[in-house]
């Protein structure tokens, strides 16, 4: 499913600082059906979040049993930054707001977002934690982890056929042999790994528990010299060696779907959507294609993946604090939660609740590894700048495949990603 994800979280500009709002909160504490009679929330979600089935159960849900009405409206990424930014710094902002985990704790530190802790008390004790991570900033949870999607290994399974190749790798070393059989056996690409493909990297480096930040007193600072960080290059060169992909390109540029659309690559990594664009482009590739878990290291463990998706918050200036909650109490509940994660294929706040992506292949192969070896870019307000083009760490993994060291590719770009570690937000 396309969805905007890769947009969502890889932040391209953020936040001025909001003026956080008083809330009504003591004033809204009503109890009961009907307590709400009379009132609306306001629900801003974004474009693809709120698929029909889902709308109408927790609409028909929410409007039985506080008496209020639900006002949905969706919303575009492509601006949502700083239309979000100002809503926020109004007097009288949307109740509820999806807003991209990466995002987060930005709005958080700025003021922006009502303090959930009551409610993870409550109703979040067995929220998966590398999902709920973003939520929480300074210890206190400011928004609740709603979904995530993230990249599987999507395959050709006639060239894998070609190649005699039976069943899927389970460790990174039997996938990368799988590879160079194709590439020995067959006339087809093996793998399409551009050379800034950053957030399949961003998976290593998590993987490696490499850090792309630290702290120099109160300021955060370029980590990539860590050679943890050298250790993920040398992981993704292997990849990269194996593919005909530009050293200088992303996996946008071309869109990677459209290249394994021509049936002569044995595998790519992404988003579950691009296989659906791929086939769009050649409906005959559809029988032929499959999915599975990025392996990892060792075969108990998936490799790291970034994990791209949304949580809900509530707007600090809400004067519809107790509602708001009663909202998220239906949204998040394990039925809507579930329901959600059937009709979307995305991967769902909880792990109990996978099992609702049984028969959904795509889904399937990308839930082990959101539970097990899931992250994020780094969740500080500072990191936003850095991964505008020209992001410094595409320019470092171009440097490493095209011949310079770890050391010195990253001396190369640590002056300028500092400088947009600086920025003010």
């Amino acid at each position: 499913m396309k969805r905007g994800l890769i947009a969502a979280t890889g932040v391209a500009a953020m936040l001025v600082s909001v003026a956080a709002c008083g809330s009504g909160d003591s004033e809204d504490k009503k109890a009961g059906a009907d307590g709400f009679k009379g009132e609306t929330l306001t629900l801003w979600a974004m474009d693809g979040s709120t698929p029909d089935g889902w709308t109408k159960a927790v609409r028909t849900e929410f409007e039985k049993k506080t008496g209020a009405k639900l006002k949905l409206e969706v919303q575009q990424w492509n601006g949502i930054q700083q239309k979000l930014t100002t809503a926020l710094s109004e007097s009288n902002p949307p109740d509820v707001i999806e807003v991209g985990n990466t995002q987060t704790p930005a709005y958080a530190m700025t003021g922006g977002l009502a303090d959930l802790s009551d409610l993870k008390k409550e109703i979040g004790g067995d929220w998966t934690e590398s999902i709920n991570a973003s939520s929480i900033v300074d210890g206190k949870q400011y928004a609740a982890p709603w979904y995530v999607a993230n990249r599987v290994v999507i395959y050709n399974k006639q060239v894998w056929a070609e190649a005699g190749l039976k069943g899927t790798p389970k460790t990174r070393a039997e996938f990368l042999e799988n590879l160079r059989t194709i590439e020995q056996k067959t006339d087809a690409e093996p793998i399409y790994m551009p050379g800034q493909n950053w957030y399949f990297f961003d998976g290593l480096l998590i993987g490696e528990g490499a850090e792309l930040v630290k702290k120099d007193g109160d300021t955060w600072v370029s980590n990539l010299a860590d050679p943890k960080v050298g250790e993920a290059m040398e992981v993704y060169q292997q990849y990269a060696e194996l593919s005909d992909a530009p050293k200088d390109k992303d996996e946008a540029t071309p869109q990677q779907a459209d290249v394994f659309a021509k049936g002569e690559t044995g595998a790519m990594i992404g988003m579950s959507w691009e296989a659906a664009t791929a086939v769009e482009a050649n409906p005959g590739l559809e029988e032929h294609i499959g999915y599975f878990t990025i392996p990892g290291e060792t075969a108990d463990k998936p490799e790291g993946v970034f994990l791209g998706g949304s949580n809900l918050a509530v707007a600090a200036g809400s004067e519809k604090q107790e509602l708001a909650r009663e909202f998220l109490r239906i949204a998040l509940s394990d039925k809507n939660e579930g329901l959600l994660a059937e009709e979307s294929g995305v991967i769902p706040n909880k792990e109990s609740l996978q099992d609702r992506l049984t028969g959904n292949e795509a889904a399937e192969a990308a839930a082990p590894a959101a539970s097990l070896s899931g992250g994020t870019t780094p969740l500080i307000p500072e990191w936003a700048a850095v991964e505008n083009p020209p992001n410094p760490v595409k320019t470092y993994m171009t440097a490493v495949l095209k011949g310079k060291s770890h050391k010195e590719a990253a001396e190369q770009v640590e002056e300028e990603l500092n400088k947009r570690l600086a920025q003010k937000q």
